[in-house]
């Protein structure tokens, strides 16, 4: 993560925030599918270094919960 871009700082911590938030109801209702996407959410951001690849792969990963919610 480029800490020198202030883009990249405020996507990185809008994205972990929707992760904690997602994590805490998970964990709430012991739903493993929001606990896991809020703990990927939440560590995800440090490992990619482009802004458009870290809101695409955001993107990609509430699909997969939109989709898993979808077929149960």
């Amino acid at each position: 993560m480029d800490l020198g871009d202030p883009q990249m700082i405020l996507s990185a911590l809008v994205i972990g925030m929707i992760g904690f938030m997602l994590f805490n109801i998970g964990r709430k209702e012991a739903n493993f599918k929001l606990l896991a996407t809020g703990a990927t959410l939440c560590v995800y951001p440090y490992f990619i270094g482009s802004l458009l690849l870290l809101w695409l792969a955001f993107a990609g990963i509430i699909g997969l919960l939109y989709l898993a919610h979808r077929t149960t």
